[in-house]
């Protein structure tokens, strides 16, 4: 994602693999899926480029996500990192990536002995023996000097959290609420009868990136807490307003405080909206009606078991389940539910609809390999998330690109059309098919506003919504050119996958010419193979190469040269056929080009399947696997990008892989265990057996799929929703198994 850079595992991974065995994420030992679930995985690294995870305690696909708070997050900072020792607060947060913004968050912090605003003066120490993280709750035990020591805990529902805060007894306990940090202007206000913190932070990143202003955009909380406040005070900037029950400004905040004489754990209960104070109530009186912190944070363990148990591995190791289990959780969390029991707010329209809403779609990404997990362990929200995309199109005029909450026009290529053909492809039927191609075809055929006056450098401030930028060039060119818009080679190649899914979508819907049309189009891709370099390249407007370095997104001609995922044989006849393509392939991997902390390499390991050289994708994606990913803090190779890292992962050890989404096709590899079954939402099971599996048994060596032989290195969605048994027979030696397919590369004559 923006602003990656290439990067190997280091020997910190390994000194934190030495600590890691005192680090407590469950109370007992493992017994059902939830257990195996590592949150530290992903939280440790410098900068920006690591996993940026975060110990979340959410519900899968929650809206707000609860977490300790080691450091004030912003663009590039997660709220959390392994290598703190120090607690700011807890907070409610809507972060969905490292690189990306929070929104509309609050934040809540156990203090003795009076008001510390600020994040350095109230912060307190903590060990690491007395932490314990799971997908279901949080606790840690705090230091708060002289001896005295506060225990916090957290679990959470779909709009809600619920902390609770053991103080010493011979204290004078407060809990501070941070509703904005300097310069974001909100508001609060206590009501001492109803025991209640109330009010709004309207901060949000799209707001510098985006175009839309959004002027009723607030993050809404109601805290409610179960004791009577002994004291309240509310304060803006570093001034404290005693007497006053209610505050609006910049750096806004209350402060109450509690009589506990006898011990009793301070409780309070958060809700949050984006829609009023009163859904925040209402959401609160919905999902958390009575004081139980045990049945609330039972109820979310069951919750994640129900999710994550769809599916069993056997023939793992422990560190192998908990980075799968951890990988799944990460996978379940995004797209974020945005809407508040049948309503939402827009932040593409500025109003609140009746339906159900979705959005943190890091869709450049997640196209690739997350949502496509989600079709198969969370298909009864597949609808609902592409009819969010629809709904974002008619408030806003387009489906978005990664929507934070709304319109951020970070990254390229309009992959929301991705999305769409494979829902449709799948055969997912709650949305609108019709109204899905109109927004689609929109995408191919209409450029943005001010597309010829403006280069699309990324993250230029308050443009239009990007859509696909240069689209003006390509239209009359085939190609989006090097001299006119940035970054077009990328632009060019990604845009002609998307000409792919829309054709599907047209064919879909009855369509014949557009789909013809868009095929066709789809092919444009070729046009920047220069045959001479055996790379694409990018072109000026009159038709010569520009320079080879130039017209890359977080990539180069080595990371983009088979990124038209929907035509892979194309790509290899323009290299000259199987033996010249594998040639490169082997050169790519060797040369030390392939990436895989950043997307745009993620399926290069399956790309052997397609030049008769399955044994080495088997080796290649093993390597990865075993590379990438660790039961580590630093265990993610890279930006998590809302579950798109752990979504190859758990992929891969299942065994096959989305190299082309649209298509519902699964490209094969090497399964990681010996056995993987899936308990599919429709009351079928499949299973991926692969007998005689073991580290050094990576390859295939015979396939059935169910008692037939399988003889291509692919499987369909179909296939696998019709339940059944793909077994595989492994072996330490390569095989010539599936090594005579040979797909063909598409060939559309129709004429536009």
């Amino acid at each position: 994602m923006r602003n990656k850079v290439v990067r190997t595992l280091s020997i910190s991974g390994l000194l934190f693999a030495l600590i890691l065995p005192t680090v407590a994420f469950a109370s007992a030992a493992p017994t059902t899926p939830v257990d195996w679930v590592n949150p530290y995985i992903g939280t440790a690294g410098s900068g920006s480029e690591y996993g940026g995870t975060m110990p979340l305690a959410t519900t899968p696909f929650g809206m707000t996500n609860w977490t300790p708070q080691t450091r004030q997050n912003r663009v590039s900072v997660s709220s959390y990192n392994y290598a703190d020792t120090h607690i700011q607060g807890f907070i409610g947060t809507h972060q969905a990536a490292i690189w990306m913004g929070d929104y509309g968050y609050v934040t809540l912090m156990p203090e003795l002995d009076g008001l510390r605003y600020a994040p350095e003066a109230r912060q307190l120490p903590f060990s690491r023996r007395d932490e314990v993280a799971t997908p279901y709750g949080y606790a840690v035990t705090m230091d708060a000097g002289n001896g005295r020591k506060i225990r916090a805990e957290m679990t959470a529902t779909d709009h809600c959290g619920y902390l609770r805060f053991d103080f010493p007894a011979t204290s004078r306990p407060g809990v501070l609420i941070e509703a904005t940090r300097p310069g974001i202007h909100g508001y609060v206000e206590v009501d001492v009868l109803k025991r209640e913190v109330r009010g709004y932070n309207p901060d949000r990143q799209d707001a510098v990136l985006g175009p839309l202003k959004l002027a009723r955009f607030k993050g809404y909380f109601v805290v409610r807490f179960k004791q009577a406040f002994s004291a309240q005070s509310v304060y803006e900037g570093v001034l404290v307003r005693p007497g006053d029950l209610r505050v609006e400004g910049d750096n806004v905040g209350a402060f109450v405080s509690f009589a506990t004489p006898s011990r009793q754990p301070v409780e309070a209960q958060v809700g949050t909206s984006f829609i009023s104070l009163a859904q925040a109530r209402a959401n609160l009186d919905a999902e958390l009606p009575t004081w139980n912190f045990e049945a609330t944070r039972d109820a979310l363990k069951a919750a994640w078991n129900q999710q994550l148990g769809r599916v069993d591995i056997d023939g793992a190791d422990a560190p192998q389940r908990r980075v799968f289990y951890t990988a799944l959780y990460h996978a379940l969390l995004y797209p974020r539910l945005f809407s508040e029991h049948g309503h939402y707010y827009s932040a593409f329209d500025d109003k609140v609809h009746a339906g159900v809403s979705y959005t943190d779609y890091s869709i450049w990404d997640t196209f690739r390999a997350e949502n496509s997990l989600l079709t198969l362990f969370a298909p009864e929200r597949i609808d609902d998330m592409v009819k969010a995309l629809l709904q974002d199109a008619d408030e806003g005029g387009w489906m978005p690109k990664w929507p934070n909450p709304s319109y951020t026009n970070i990254m390229i290529g309009t992959h929301a059309d991705s999305l769409v053909a494979e829902a449709i492809a799948k055969g997912f039927k709650g949305f609108d098919w019709q109204r899905a191609y109109a927004a689609v075809r929109k995408d191919a055929t209409t450029p943005p506003e001010g597309d010829t006056t403006r280069r699309w450098f990324d993250r230029e401030p308050h443009t239009p919504y990007e859509a696909r930028a240069g689209l003006s060039y390509a239209l009359k060119l085939g190609y989006v050119p090097a001299d006119k818009v940035a970054e077009s080679v990328s632009r060019t190649l990604e845009d002609a996958y998307d000409d792919y899914a829309v054709a599907q979508v047209a064919q879909a819907t009855g369509h014949a010419q557009d789909h013809a049309h868009f095929l066709k189009r789809s092919l444009d891709y070729r046009k920047l193979f220069n045959p001479t370099r055996g790379f694409m390249q990018a072109r000026n407007a009159d038709g010569s190469w520009a320079s080879p370095d130039e017209g890359w997104t977080e990539g180069d001609q080595w990371v983009y040269l088979f990124a038209a995922l929907h035509d892979v044989p194309g790509t290899v006849a323009l290299l000259g056929g199987p033996a010249a393509a594998e040639a490169k392939l082997d050169a790519h991997f060797n040369g030390g080009h392939n990436h895989h902390d950043n997307e745009p390499s993620h399926h290069y390991g399956y790309l052997y399947d397609f030049v008769g050289a399955p044994w080495k994708t088997q080796a290649r994606v093993r390597q990865i696997a075993g590379d990438a990913y660790s039961d580590t803090p630093t265990g993610i190779l890279g930006n998590e990008d809302c579950g798109q890292m752990s979504a190859w992962y758990v992929f891969t050890a299942m065994g096959f892989y989305p190299l082309n989404p649209a298509s519902a096709d699964y490209m094969i590899g090497s399964p990681l265990f010996s056995r993987v079954t899936l308990r599919l939402a429709n009351g079928k099971t499949f299973t991926v057996n692969a007998k005689g599996n073991s580290p050094g048994n990576v390859y295939i060596q015979s396939a059935t799929l169910n008692g037939k032989p399988l003889d291509a290195p692919m499987i369909r969605y179909p296939q696998i929703m019709a339940g059944g048994t793909l077994d595989f027979v492994m072996g330490p030696r390569p095989s010539r198994w599936a090594a005579d397919w040979r797909p063909q590369a598409i060939v559309a004559d129709a004429k536009p």
